[in-house]
C-alpha cells in the first residue's frame, strides 16, 4: 500500500535532500519539487496521494510565482492538502499573509530541527482528518446546492447529517434568502425516505378556503365546484417529506387543520367517512419568530412543539462572509460552463462583494451574480461594474407592477405579472433568450412558450447598433 507523500518545494537542493531523508524517517514517501511549476505538474497528476506540502515561500528571481502564490493556488485547488510555509527570511508579514492564505504552519529555517519537522507532521496528521471530515460535509452541502465552508454552515451540515438520517421533523428557522428550502431538501436527500416524494406546502399561496382540500383532498362532490375526486398533498407525501414552507404565515384558525396528521398519521379528504394512513416526515421553515407568535396568540402552541421536535437556525450571510468568495466562485463558474465564456472578478471585486450588505442574504447575492455575468460584455469584472449594476438594480424600477383589477381572475393578473417580469428581462439582456432564461430560472423552451402566450416581440428588447 502507498504510503503518505510529503512534498517538499524549495529550489535549495541540499536542503531539500535533508528535508526529504527526516521526512522519511518518520514513515512519510516524500517527492521532491525545485520550482513552482514543477509543484503543480505534480499535484495535478498525484495530488490524490499527497498529505501534506512543505513549502519555501522565496524562489529564484527568474521565477515569476513565488511561495505565497503558489499557496493561493493549492489552496483554491487542493483543499484537502495541508501546506507548511518555510522560509530562509521570515517575516511577520509574511507568516500573518499566509495565515490568512490557508497554511497550517509557518516555520523559519534557521531555527528548523528534527522535533520540530515532527511536530509540524504530527500537528498537520491530525489536521488531515478534521479537514477530511469538514471537507465531506462540504462536498455533501454543495452537493444539495449550499455552498460554503465556513464553521456556521458546516454546522448546518452536521445538523442536516445528524437529523437527516432520523424521522424527526425539524424546523428550520433563519432570514428571508438564507437558503431555509435547499436545507428541508438536503434532510430529505440524506434521509431513507429519498425515494419517495419531497412535497413543498407553498402556505402563503394557499387560499384559505381552499386549505383543507388542498392538503387533505376531497372527494367528488364535497363541495361546489368538486368535480372529480381529488389527492391532497398529505397523500402526495406519503413515504416521503412534507414541506410546510412559510409555516409562520399559516392563519391561527387554519392550524388545527394540521395537529392530527402530524400526530397521528391519519388524514381523511373534504367530504369522506373515510380516515386514510400516511406515513409522512414534516419539515417547516419560517422566517418568523414563533415564540412571539405564541406570545401574541398567533401559533398554536400544540403545533409549535410537533414540528419542533429539533431545529436548524441558518445564519444570515453577514455572519458567514469569508462564504461569500466561495459563492462568486461557483456561480461565475457554472455561468462559463453555461454559457461557453470565461469570466471572472477581480480580486478587489470579490472584496468589494464580500463586504456589501445582502440583506436578501444568499439569495439576493445569486440574483445579482446571474444578473452582472449575463449583462456585462467583459471578461474581467471590476468593482465599478458591480457598482453600476448594483445602482442600476437597486435604485430603479426594473418593471412596472400592474394594477390589479377586481374584475380579473388571480390566474390572470399572475400571468400578468410573469409576462412583465420578463419583459424586464429581456431588456436586461438585449433581448438574449437563452441568457433571460438562465436569468428567470427556467429553460429556454419554457421561456419561448410564454413569450408565444403572452404575445412578446422580443426584438422590441433588442438594442440598435
Amino acid at each position: 500500500m502507498m504510503k503518505v507523500i510529503a512534498l517538499i518545494v524549495d529550489d535549495d537542493h541540499d536542503f531539500a535532500s535533508t528535508m526529504a531523508d527526516i521526512v522519511q524517517s518518520f514513515g512519510y514517501d516524500t517527492a521532491v519539487a525545485y520550482s513552482p511549476s514543477q509543484a503543480l505538474s505534480f499535484l495535478d497528476e498525484k495530488h490524490r496521494f499527497v498529505g501534506i506540502i512543505l513549502l519555501d515561500i522565496e524562489f529564484a528571481p527568474g521565477e515569476k510565482t513565488n511561495g505565497l502564490d503558489l499557496l493561493e493556488i493549492i489552496r483554491k485547488n487542493y483543499l484537502q492538502i495541508p501546506v507548511v510555509m518555510i522560509s530562509g527570511k521570515g517575516t511577520i508579514e509574511a507568516a500573518v499573509r499566509a495565515t490568512k492564505l490557508g497554511a497550517s504552519n509557518f516555520i523559519e529555517k534557521s531555527i528548523i530541527s528534527k522535533d520540530k519537522i515532527k511536530a509540524v507532521l504530527d500537528s498537520s496528521s491530525r489536521h488531515i482528518s478534521a479537514f477530511s471530515e469538514e471537507l465531506e460535509v462540504q462536498k455533501f452541502l454543495a452537493s444539495c446546492g449550499i455552498i460554503g465552508k465556513s464553521k456556521q454552515i458546516l454546522q448546518v451540515g452536521d445538523s442536516i447529517i445528524r437529523y437527516g438520517r432520523t424521522d424527526l421533523n425539524v424546523l428550520i428557522t433563519g432570514q428571508t434568502g438564507t437558503g431555509k428550502k435547499l436545507v428541508a431538501k438536503a434532510l430529505h436527500t440524506i434521509s431513507r425516505r429519498s425515494k419517495f416524494p419531497f412535497v413543498t406546502v407553498d402556505i402563503p399561496n394557499i387560499p384559505k378556503d381552499l386549505f383543507q382540500s388542498e392538503l387533505y383532498g376531497h372527494v367528488k362532490g364535497a363541495f361546489s365546484g368538486a368535480m372529480e375526486t381529488k389527492r391532497g398533498l398529505f397523500q402526495e407525501a406519503n413515504k416521503g417529506t412534507l414541506f410546510l414552507d412559510e409555516i409562520g404565515d399559516l392563519l391561527i384558525e387554519l392550524q388545527s387543520n394540521l395537529l392530527i396528521p402530524i400526530e397521528d398519521k391519519i388524514v381523511r379528504k373534504v367530504g369522506s367517512i373515510q380516515n386514510e394512513e400516511v406515513d409522512i416526515r414534516f419539515i417547516s421553515a419560517t422566517d418568523k419568530d414563533l415564540i412571539t407568535l405564541m406570545h401574541e396568540g398567533r401559533f398554536r402552541e400544540q403545533l409549535y412543539h410537533r414540528l419542533r421536535e429539533c431545529e436548524i437556525y441558518i445564519p444570515p450571510l453577514s455572519e458567514r462572509r469569508e462564504d461569500i468568495p466561495e459563492i462568486i466562485n461557483h456561480y461565475c463558474q457554472k455561468h462559463n460552463n453555461d454559457f461557453s465564456e470565461y469570466k471572472f472578478f477581480s480580486n478587489d471585486t470579490i472584496d468589494f462583494l464580500t463586504e456589501y450588505n445582502w440583506s436578501g442574504n444568499v439569495r439576493e447575492l445569486v440574483n445579482f451574480l446571474k444578473l452582472i455575468l449575463q449583462t456585462t460584455q467583459k471578461d474581467k469584472i471590476e468593482i465599478s461594474d458591480v457598482k453600476k449594476v448594483l445602482s442600476t438594480n437597486h435604485n430603479s424600477v426594473q418593471y412596472q407592477i400592474p394594477v390589479f383589477a377586481t374584475d380579473r381572475t388571480l390566474k390572470e393578473d399572475l400571468a400578468e405579472v410573469d409576462k412583465k417580469k420578463i419583459e424586464a428581462t429581456l431588456a436586461q439582456c438585449n433581448g438574449n433568450v437563452s441568457k433571460s432564461a438562465a436569468l428567470l430560472g427556467v429553460s429556454r423552451e419554457t421561456l419561448h412558450n410564454k413569450i408565444r402566450r403572452y404575445n412578446i416581440d422580443v426584438s422590441l428588447f433588442r438594442k440598435k447598433n
